[in-house]
C-alpha cells in the first residue's frame, strides 16, 4: 500500500514478525515500532520507503473475497499465467501468487516473515515455473495480515524477491472463544448448485506474561461443470470467435492417408452401428461400414451433422470448477520467561487439503507399439493386429518390426470404458516454528533499543496424486495380441460401444505419484541502534540463515517406463540444497523534523546487503550421472525516504525511492535432470523445413538442467505519498516500478526450439531418412532479458460525518488501487528481436496468460455511527476491473480484442455489540438475585423471579447475541460472464484472472465469547 491507510481501515505498514513491538523513548515521548515487510529493521513510521500494501482481516472482506483463489484474481497486481483452483487441467489445487506477470517462482511467498515449503510436485514431473508455496494451505480464520511488497528484496530475503514479496502474518494472540462458519452458492446465477461451506473454532488464553491459541478450520466446495455456464459448456469456440478445440480422436475412426496424394481420409462408423463385423474386408477404404467424412463428395444424408457426434466435446463430461475441501489445525504458544528479556515461542500447522478434478476420456495416442529406435509404429492413432477379434479388415497395411501384420491409423478413445480421467490430488502440509528472542536493555542504556531472535523452522509438504482411466501400453498391446473375443480388447467401437470388464482390468489402470518437499531452516537475528547522529539514531540488523532444501518426486511405475497413454510419464528425481545467508542493514538519518529545515523536514537513507552461498546435488538419471554444483549471490538495496515540508504547511508528503539488485536461484525442479514425455501433434508445431507430415505425434522430452544459473534482476522504483491537511482523511499515493531480469531460468515454448533448430541442434531429432521432426528435447535453459514496468496507484478518502457539525451519521470510505502495466518485453535469445507482451494474452512463449494494462478495484463503505446501536453496521460495494487487451492474435485468423471485465460485489454486515448490564443492587424486599418472596393465594410465600432478568443471566440471550456478527454478500451481482479468451488452454476464458462461478451469495455468521 502506498498511504497507512486500506480500504478506510487505518492500518501501519505491517506487523512485526514477533508479536510484541519494540516501544523505544525518543525526545520524552514513547514510540511503538514494528518490523514492516522490506525491512529487518523496527520502524514507527506509518510510510516507509518500500511499496507495502497490508490487507487485514476486514480488508479482504471487504474486497468480496471467500478464498485464496478469489483474492489472486482479485488482486491489480496478480497477472499472467499462475495455478489456483479455477484450473482444471493442469491445476493440482495448489494457489501460488504471480505478481506483476512474471513466473510465480519470482514472487518469495513467506509466512511470518520466514520461508515454508513449496508443494511436492508429485505429478507431471517437475513443473518448475509454478513452483512456489501454496497459501491455500493457510485458512484466513488464521492470518492476521497479508503484506504485499512490491518491490525487490533479496538484498533482505535472499532468492526468489525479484517479482515482490508475499508475507503472510498468522495470529499469535487471542482472548476468548470465536465460532464461525459460512455458506455460499452459485444457485442465483447462471451456474448449477455449486455450494462453499466453511467452518471454524478459535479459542485463546493468557494473561501478560503466557499467549496460547489454537484455530480449527475446515473447508469444502462443490463443483462446478463446464456444461453448466454458457462460455464453458461447448468447446468449440468458433461461434466466439476462437477456435474449434474438439478433439477428433473418437470411438469408431481409423485414419487413412492416400500414398499417392498424401490426402488424409477420415473414415467413421456409420451410426447405428456400435461394431463393425469382423474381418469382413480388405481395408476401410472397401468397408461399407464406414464413411469418408472428409469426402466432398459424401451425399449429406451419411454426413455427420457438425455436433458433438462430429468432434468430441469434452466440456460436456468434466468440472469447469472442480470440487475441493480442506481440513486445518494450528496452535500458538509464546511465554515471557524474564520479562521481555527471554521469550520462548512455539507454532503448529497441518492442512491436508484435497483437489477432485477430472479430464476428458483418455485418446490412444501415442501408438502402444513401437519402432526399433523406441518411437510410435503408427504416426496417426494406434496399430491394431489383424489377429485382433474385433478387426474389421482383412489385410494389413503394416507389418510390426517382429512380423506381426497390424492396420494402422485407428482412432479411439475410452468414453464409454471410464468416461474420464479422474484426478485427486492431496496436500498435506506441516509447519513447526519454536524459538526463543528477548530485548537486550538489562545489559546496559546503549543496549536498550537492542532485540534478538535465535529460532528454528521445520516445514514439509507432501503431494500425493491418483489418476484414474490411464492407459497401460503393455496391457494395451497384450489385450490387442489377444485372440479371446471375452478378454480382448476392441478398439473399434463406435459411440455406443464399451469393452468387457475384463479388458478393461487389462488395459486401464490407475496411477499413483507422490513428491515431497520439506525445507528446515535455522537463523539467528538482532537489530537495536548503533550509535546517534544529530538526526537520530543510526538503526542496524544483520543476520545468519541457514535452509535446507530436499525435495524428492515418485511417480508410478507405469510411468518411469514411459509406459503410459493419457498421462504425462516422467522419471524419479531427488535434488537436495544447502543455502547460508547472512544480511547486513543499515537506517541512516540525515535531518530531524525537529529542526524544520526547508526542503528536508525529514530525510533518511537505507542500505542493505544479502549474501548467499548454495550447494546443491542431484540424482542420477536413465541418462545422466549424479551431479553437484556451486554458486553464490550477493546482492545490495538502496532506499530513500524524503519528507521535504513541514506537514503543518500544505500536508504531509513523503517521497520515497528504492534501487536494488535482486536473483532467483534455480528451483529444485529446475534443476532436476529427470524427463518427463509429451507429445504434440503438427496441429501444435510447425516444421520450418516443411519435411513433418501432418498429425504426427512428436515426442517433446522436458528436463531440468543441474547446470542452471541464478536470474539476476535490476530494479528500481520510486513514488510518492500525500495526505492534504485541507482535506482530513484523503490519502493519494502513486509508485513507478521497474524490473529487469536476465538469465531466465525455463524450459521455453518447443517450437521456439524447432523454429532456432541452429540454436538447439542436439534437442530436434529427425528421422535419419526422411528428416521428420520425431523428438524435441525442452531442458530448462538460462534466456535473455525480460524488462517489465508500471504504476501502482491509489486514492483513500475516510469521511467521518460528525465534522460538518450536523450530528453523527458514520463514516465513509472510499478506495480506490490499481495498476498500470506498461511495459513488458521479452527477449529469448541472443538472435531474436524483442516481443512486447504487455496488453496481450500470451501463449507460446516463456511468459503467458493475460497481461492486461489495466487492473483495479474501487469500493465505497459506510460504517454506522459510534455510541449507537448502528455503529454495527459495515456496508458498502466494492468494483473489479479488468480493461481490455489483445488476445492470441498470433494464431487466430482475425485479431480480435478481450473485452474488459467489470464485476460488482456487495457486502453488508453487522455486529451486535450490546451494553453491558448495570449491576444490581439490594433493595428491601428483593433479594440479591432480582427475586422477591409473594404471598400466595394458600397464605404461604412463594420466591419468584422477574421474568426479564433472564436476559441478563450467564445464559440469557443478550449474551448469545452479544459479540455476533452477521455477514450478508454477493459476488459479482449481475451475473457477468467472464470474458472470452480465444487463446486460453481450457474454458474459453483466462481462469488466472478470472472464474465462471457467475452471481454467488454467501452468508457468514460468527460469535466471540
Amino acid at each position: 500500500m502506498a498511504g497507512a491507510f486500506l480500504l478506510g481501515v487505518p492500518i501501519i505498514f505491517g506487523q512485526e514478525v514477533s508479536p510484541t513491538p519494540q516501544a523505544s523513548e525518543r525526545s520524552g515521548v514513547t514510540i511503538e515500532e514494528v518490523i514492516v515487510t522490506g525491512s529487518n529493521i523496527p520502524t514507527a513510521e506509518e510510510v516507509g520507503p518500500n511499496p507495502v500494501d497490508t490487507y487485514r482481516t476486514e480488508d479482504i472482506e471487504r474486497l468480496g473475497v471467500r478464498n485464496t483463489t478469489d483474492l489472486l484474481t482479485k488482486l491489480p497486481q496478480e497477472m499472467g499465467s499462475t495455478i489456483n483452483q479455477n484450473i482444471t487441467n493442469g491445476g493440482d489445487g495448489s494457489v501460488i501468487p504471480n505478481l506483476r506477470g512474471l513466473l510465480p517462482k519470482e514472487t518469495l511467498v513467506l509466512i511470518d516473515g520466514k520461508r515454508a515449503a513449496i508443494i511436492g510436485s508429485g505429478t507431471a514431473g517437475a513443473s518448475p515455473g509454478v513452483a512456489g508455496v501454496d497459501i491455500n494451505l493457510i485458512p484466513f480464520p488464521m492470518i492476521d495480515h497479508i503484506d504485499i511488497l512490491k518491490d525487490g528484496a533479496s538484498a533482505i530475503y535472499g532468492s526468489d524477491a525479484v517479482a515482490g514479496v508475499f508475507n503472510i502474518f498468522l495470529k499469535h494472540k487471542f482472548r476468548g472463544l470465536e465460532i464461525g462458519s459460512s455458506i455460499g452458492n452459485t444457485n442465483l446465477g447462471s451456474s448449477n448448485d455449486a455450494r462453499e461451506l466453511e467452518t471454524w473454532i478459535m479459542a485463546g488464553t493468557g494473561d501478560d506474561k503466557t499467549d496460547i491459541l489454537i484455530i480449527a478450520d475446515a473447508y469444502d466446495r462443490a463443483a462446478i461443470y463446464s456444461r453448466d455456464r454458457n462460455i464453458t459448456s461447448n468447446a468449440n469456440y468458433k461461434a466466439w470467435g476462437g477456435f474449434d478445440k474438439r478433439s477428433v480422436d473418437l470411438p469408431g475412426r481409423v485414419l487413412q492417408i492416400d500414398p499417392i496424394t498424401g490426402d488424409r481420409n477420415q473414415f467413421q462408423l456409420l451410426p447405428g452401428i456400435i461394431t463393425p463385423t469382423p474381418h469382413s474386408f480388405p481395408n476401410v477404404a472397401a468397408d461399407p461400414q464406414y464413411i469418408n467424412i472428409a469426402d466432398p463428395a459424401l451425399p449429406k444424408s451419411l454426413r455427420y451433422p457438425d455436433g458433438n457426434f462430429q468432434l468430441y466435446n469434452f466440456a460436456a463430461l468434466t468440472p469447469s470448477i472442480p470440487a475441493a475441501d480442506r481440513q486445518s489445525f494450528y496452535g500458538s504458544f509464546t511465554r515471557d520467561i524474564c520479562d521481555k528479556y527471554l521469550t520462548v515461542f512455539a507454532d503448529f500447522k497441518y492442512t491436508r487439503s484435497f483437489f477432485d478434478s477430472a479430464l476428458a476420456a483418455t485418446p490412444f495416442m501415442p501408438d502402444a507399439f513401437k519402432q526399433p529406435n523406441g518411437d510410435a509404429f503408427s504416426p496417426r492413432g494406434i496399430s491394431v493386429p489383424l489377429q485382433n477379434p474385433f478387426n474389421p479388415f482383412s489385410l494389413a497395411d503394416a507389418t510390426l518390426p517382429n512380423g506381426t501384420p497390424v492396420t494402422t491409423g485407428v482412432r479411439f478413445r475410452a468414453i464409454n470404458d471410464t468416461g474420464v480421467r479422474t484426478i485427486k490430488n492431496t496436500f498435506r502440509d506441516i509447519l513447526f516454528d519454536a524459538g526463543v528472542r528477548g530485548q537486550m536493555g538489562e545489559f546496559g542504556d546503549y543496549f536498550k533499543n537492542w532485540n534478538w531472535e535465535l529460532g528454528f523452522r521445520y516445514s514439509r509438504n507432501d503431494e500425493e496424486n491418483d489418476t484414474g482411466g490411464v492407459v497401460s501400453k503393455a496391457g494395451l498391446r497384450e489385450a490387442l495380441l489377444d485372440t479371446d473375443p471375452a478378454t480382448a480388447f476392441n478398439p473399434f467401437f463406435g459411440y455406443q460401444g464399451r469393452n468387457t470388464e475384463a479388458a478393461i482390468a487389462r488395459v486401464y489402470v490407475t496411477l499413483h505419484a507422490t513428491g515431497q518437499f520439506e525445507l528446515p531452516l535455522a537463523y539467528f537475528h538482532i537489530n537495536g541502534d548503533l550509535f546517534n547522529l544529530p538526526a537520530g539514531p543510526v538503526s542496524f540488523a544483520v543476520g545468519l540463515e541457514y535452509r535446507g532444501e530436499r525435495w524428492s518426486s515418485h511417480p508410478d511405475s507405469e510411468n518411469t517406463s514411459f509406459d503410459t497413454i493419457g498421462s504425462t510419464d516422467f522419471e524419479a528425481s531427488k535434488v537436495n540444497r544447502d543455502v547460508w545467508g547472512t544480511y547486513q542493514e543499515l537506517r541512516i538519518p540525515v535531518t530531524s523534523p525537529s529542526w524544520n529545515f526547508p526542503g528536508a523536514h525529514s530525510l533518511e537513507f537505507g542500505l542493505a546487503e544479502r549474501e548467499e552461498w548454495y550447494s546443491q546435488n542431484t540424482s542420477a538419471t536413465s541418462v545422466l550421472p549424479a551431479q553437484h554444483s556451486q554458486f553464490d549471490a550477493q546482492k545490495p538495496k538502496l532506499s530513500i525516504r524524503w519528507q521535504p515540508l513541514d506537514p503543518n504547511w500544505i500536508g504531509t508528503l513523503t517521497l520515497r525511492g528504492t534501487y536494488s539488485e535482486a536473483f532467483h536461484a534455480p528451483t529444485l525442479p529446475d534443476l532436476t535432470p529427470a524427463g518427463s514425455e509429451g507429445f504434440a501433434t503438427f496441429g501444435q508445431l510447425h516444421d520450418p523445413k516443411g519435411l513433418t507430415p501432418d498429425s504426427a505425434a512428436i515426442r517433446i522430452i522436458v528436463t531440468g538442467n543441474p547446470n542452471l544459473k541464478p536470474e539476476v534482476a535490476y530494479e528500481w522504483s520510486y513514488g510518492a505519498v500525500y495526505s492534504p491537511n485541507w482535506i482530513k482523511g484523503l490519502t493519494l499515493s502513486a509508485d513507478f516500478w521497474h524490473i529487469d531480469l536476465r538469465s531466465i531460468a525455463s524450459s521455453v515454448d518447443p517450437q521456439f526450439i524447432v523454429d532456432h533448430e541452429n540454436l538447439f541442434p542436439l534437442d530436434v531429432i529427425r528421422n535419419p531418412t526422411t528428416g521428420a521432426i520425431t523428438d524435441v528435447v525442452n531442458p530448462s535453459i538460462n534466456l535473455t532479458r525480460a524488462v517489465v514496468e508500471g504504476l501502482d496507484y491509489e486514492a483513500i478518502y475516510t469521511l467521518d460525518s460528525s465534522i460538518f457539525g450536523r450530528g453523527d451519521f458514520g463514516r465513509f470510505t472510499f478506495t480506490l488501487n490499481g495498476t498500470y502495466l506498461s511495459r513488458f518485453e521479452f527477449q529469448a535469445g541472443p538472435d531474436t528481436h524483442r516481443i512486447g507482451l504487455s496488453g496481450g494474452f500470451v501463449t507460446g512463449a516463456n511468459f503467458t496468460g493475460s497481461l492486461p494494462h489495466t487492473r483495479a478495484f474501487a469500493s465505497a463503505f459506510w460504517d454506522g455511527p459510534a455510541e449507537t446501536w448502528l455503529a454495527g453496521f459495515d456496508v458498502g460495494a466494492t468494483v473489479h476491473y479488468t480493461g481490455q487487451y489483445q488476445d492470441d492474435n498470433i494464431n487466430l485468423a482475425v485479431p480480435r480484442k478481450i473485452r474488459e471485465w467489470t464485476t460488482l460485489d456487495l457486502i453488508a454486515s453487522y455486529t451486535f455489540r450490546l451494553p453491558a448490564p448495570v449491576a444490581q443492587q439490594e433493595v428491601a424486599g428483593y433479594a440479591k438475585d432480582g427475586s422477591k418472596n409473594v404471598k400466595m393465594p394458600d397464605g404461604k410465600e412463594k420466591n419468584v423471579m422477574p421474568v426479564s432478568t433472564a436476559e441478563y443471566g450467564a445464559c440469557g440471550w443478550r449474551v448469545w447475541l452479544n459479540g455476533t456478527t452477521i455477514t450478508l454478500g454477493m459476488q459479482n451481482v449481475l451475473d457477468s460472464d467472464p470474458p472470452f479468451v480465444a487463446g486460453a488452454f481450457n474454458n474459453g476464458y483466462d481462469e488466472s484472472l478470472a472464474n465462471a462461478k457467475g452471481r454467488f451469495w454467501y452468508v457468514q455468521l460468527k460469535k466471540i465469547f
